[in-house]
Parts: C-alpha cells; structure tokens; sequence
C-alpha cells in the first residue's frame, strides 16, 4: 500500500522553511541605516547652547519690558527735583463711558514745594500714569503761594480752613514737636519748610477737599510784619498785645 506523502514534504508546507519566511533572517534585517541611532541634530545639544527660551520671553522679544501698572509708578512719585520737594498725593484710575465701552485713565494729584515757604498742588489726568504726573507737576508750580513762617519751622497762629465738606485745623507748636498730621496735611507740611505743627481733618477724608481745605487755611494765615502794616501800627505794639493777652487767659 502507497503512503500518502507527509504534509511536511509538501512543497511550501508549514514544517520546512518557508522562503523568505520568519525562521531566517532578512536581507537587510539588520539596523535601518539611520535607524535607532543618534539622529543629525537630535537629542544633543543644540548649536549655541542654552535652554529654549521661555514663552514668555519669546513672546517679549527677550526684553524686560519692566512695570507700567500702578504700582510700579507708585514708586516714582516723591522726589526732589533740585530747589523742589515734591510729593505725590493720591492717583486714581478713572473711566469714561463712551459708546465702545469704558476708557480708563489715570487721574493724580500732586504738591510741590521749595522748603523755603512756598507750596502748591496740582491736579492731572491722562491716558498714561506718567503724563498725568507730569501735568499735576507743572500745574502745581504754576499755583504756589507764599505762606509766611516763624522762625522758619512753623505757622504764625493757629487756622481753620474749610472747602466743601473738609475743615482742618492748624495749631503752631513748639519747636521739637515735628509734624503731627496725616494723609495729603504732611505731605503740604512736608513740602513748605514747616518742622513743627499740629493739624487734625475733622469731616471729610477726601484728599482733593482735604488740600483745598489746608490751603484755604494757609492763605489765611498772616505774620505779624503784615498785621502791622495793615493796621499802621508798629509790630512790637501787635506782638505785645498778644504776649498781654496770652499773660490774661493764663
């Protein structure tokens, strides 16, 4: 009897090698040219050096463009430009309501002072924090007055000074007290040559009626030389009746 031939003696048949089939080896089975190694320019360092830039500064052109807010024109306010102290008082972001929407701007106030006698207070408002100051600035030096001291540290007399809703007062004092007031009252102080006074705010604490209110009072206060020119006296005969009048009520 005639065996049936064997599957695998079959030409092709799953026992034997296939050609080209998975038990040998490939041609050209071996590393790909190119293949699994370091490619040109790949993982190593690139030319230059240096980490990629963050978004940030690819963003910003790599330039520190520094602060523009508010705050970081804060700093800038108090100065002394030479002869002048000046002080920033107060700045407030403002908006304007137009048919696109809100427009912001940026409104200061500012006092300026030669330490000699001489202040003033300007107000500006602009798009940006710095023009705003520049225009306070140039209005302040523009509206200083001369306010007459004695012996250079402090007022004359006591003051009441009044501007809307504001009234302050202003007490002389004795020399070694310093300045004992607060919010945009030291600044003025501070500006105009004055070392030794007393003033309270008594009403409002808003600085624009709280400046209006200080100057209103310091444009009413006189020196004794004026006092006696203005009633054809001499100034002892004024400083003695205070001193007598003084002597009465202690």
């Amino acid at each position: 009897m005639a065996r049936t031939p064997d599957s695998s003696a079959r030409p092709g048949g799953g026992g034997g090698a296939r050609p080209g089939g998975g038990g040998g080896a490939r041609p050209g089975g071996g590393a790909r040219p190119g293949g699994g190694g370091a490619r040109p320019g790949g993982g190593g360092p690139r030319p230059g050096g240096g980490e990629r830039p963050s978004a940030g500064a690819r963003s910003s052109g790599g330039r520190d463009r520094g602060g523009r807010g508010r705050d970081g024109d804060r700093q800038r306010g108090d100065r002394d430009d030479g002869d002048f102290v000046e002080r920033l008082v107060d700045i407030n972001r403002v908006a304007k309501v137009v048919k696109g929407g809100r427009r912001f701007a940026f409104a200061a106030i500012f006092v300026v002072g030669d330490s000699k006698g001489r202040v003033g207070y300007g107000t500006g408002k602009a798009r940006e924090v710095p023009e705003a100051i520049r225009k306070a600035t140039e209005q302040a030096r523009r509206a200083m007055i001369r306010v007459p001291l004695r012996e250079g540290r402090t007022l004359h007399h006591d003051v009441i000074g009044r501007y809307g809703a504001g009234q302050v007062i202003l007490r002389a004092a004795p020399p070694g007290t310093g300045i004992i007031a607060g919010g945009p009252m030291r600044a003025i102080f501070e500006a105009l040559g004055v070392h030794d006074v007393v003033a309270k705010s008594v009403g409002t604490s808003n600085p624009h009626n709280m400046i209006k209110a200080t100057f209103q009072a310091l444009t009413r206060s006189a020196s004794p030389r004026s006092v006696a020119q203005r009633r054809g006296r001499k100034v002892s005969e004024i400083l003695g009746r205070r001193e007598g009048a003084a002597e009465a009520r202690e």
